[in-house]
């Protein structure tokens, strides 16, 4: 598993990479992870189950992406992955640099290739058409590709104009185990509603920090509390101050993950107001723990709750305010589904390790897929536009021939094959 996302930070591919990575390891599986290092955790790192982790000593540009240099990485990608006698190698996320670059090298030393997309992305600004660029030139390589939703299917076929036979649709899971209802922790005098996500642009905060002030006007009951951090908090800060709503906003910045159960616990409506969604896990997890969910209607939402446990509104914030009245209408007469009868659906319906066993289907049908040569791969980069596909044949060649020395160098005889951990 390579990507820029990962423990310690917190969120859907994050949790997504380390659920997956342990369900695999009980399926049989060797699975390590590869990632940049947070703060001081630097080097090798054992996780639950013997889950090993590659914390590379890279510097992060923006956003807890590595700068893409791909040279850079050629030595210490190729060093892990023949210590590790990997055979597979799986991306996650087109916004992830390292991801990118793990793919790109493992197909140049032939090793098998799957890429998991998260999101859907754009097609008009200037960061969108050359993420969309990038991972065109990335999947143009690999064996096959995943996405969480039917609509993030046929996002990434469009913007990475990969063929649709290509792509899966496995959708992300949650433990519910560790997000079960209790109603006594909620506070019976109040109706709280919650909202967590990363406090950015595209989690539609501006909307909520909109709808926030009209909520509360007209129910004196209600309370929000509001996990998460990021550049948009200082808008919901404003609105607090603003409407003096003090005592009925909680803003609690970043949670850790044992926090996140006991801060949807104390909720009845769970509100996510994203602009743009592949596929939300919080809202599984919302609904896991007997929330009410009130959604924007975007992106592979509609895909993931069936409308008795969901109400859906555009992205505007007239229609989610509507969205909000009934949903509290419905708890106050008591009309709406059972916290249990929520949490069993969830836990019949997405279920981590189906998503494991679907997962390693791929695996076995990339493993079966002859190996292709370097030059076939060249080949495949070079009808990847005008400009950009003779430019990165001529990096791509370049890190070929950078390979071959390190193999002068440095053969892969003389690399010690790491121990598998026998837990």
């Amino acid at each position: 598993m390579v990507s820029d996302f990962f423990y310690p930070n917190l969120g859907g591919v994050e949790s997504h990479i380390f659920t997956l990575s342990q369900c695999l390891i009980k399926l049989g599986h060797k699975v390590l992870v590869i990632t940049h290092s947070y703060g001081n955790r630097v080097g090798v790192r054992y996780m639950t189950n013997g889950l090993k982790v590659y914390y590379l000593p890279v510097k992060t540009m923006h956003d807890q992406v590595v700068l893409p240099t791909l040279f850079a990485s050629l030595s210490i990608f190729r060093n892990i992955f023949i210590r590790e006698c990997v055979e597979i190698v799986h991306g996650h996320s087109a916004f992830s640099t390292l991801a990118h670059e793990g793919i790109l090298i493992a197909r140049l030393l032939g090793l098998k290739a799957v890429f998991t997309d998260h999101s859907l992305n754009g097609f008009a600004d200037v960061s969108a058409i050359l993420t969309n660029k990038l991972l065109e030139i990335t999947l143009s390589g690999i064996n096959h590709c995943i996405c969480v939703s039917h609509t993030g299917k046929e996002n990434t076929v469009l913007r990475a104009k990969v063929p649709a036979n290509y792509v899966s649709v496995i959708p992300n899971a949650t433990d519910t185990t560790l997000f079960k209802p209790d109603v006594s922790k909620r506070d019976k005098d109040k109706i709280t509603i919650v909202a967590l996500s990363r406090l950015v642009y595209r989690k539609g905060i501006d909307l909520l920090a909109s709808v926030i002030p009209i909520i509360c006007k007209k129910y004196p009951k209600v309370h929000f509390l509001i996990g998460g951090d990021g550049p948009k908090r200082i808008v919901l800060e404003q609105v607090r101050e603003k409407e003096a709503l003090h005592e009925r906003v909680s803003l609690l910045g970043a949670l850790d993950q044992s926090e996140v159960h006991e801060t949807l616990l104390q909720g009845h409506i769970f509100l996510n107001t994203s602009l743009t969604e592949a596929y939300c896990i919080a809202i599984v997890e919302a609904a896991a723990c007997g929330l009410q969910v009130v959604s924007t209607k975007v992106g592979g939402i509609p895909e993931v709750l069936p409308p008795n446990m969901i109400r859906m509104a555009q992205p505007n914030v007239n229609a989610i305010v509507s969205a909000l009245d009934d949903a509290i209408d419905s708890h106050l007469k008591g009309t709406c589904m059972s916290p249990s009868a929520c949490h069993q659906f969830i836990h019949r319906t997405y279920n981590w390790l189906d998503i494991a066993t679907r997962t390693q289907l791929v695996y076995d049908n990339v493993k079966k897929q002859p190996n292709s040569s370097v030059g076939k791969l060249l080949r495949r980069y070079r009808t990847c536009g005008p400009i950009a596909g003779p430019f990165f044949v001529l990096i791509f060649t370049i890190c070929h021939i950078l390979l071959q020395f390190f193999e002068w160098l440095y053969p892969r005889h003389l690399i010690d094959i790491a121990p598998d951990y026998n837990g």
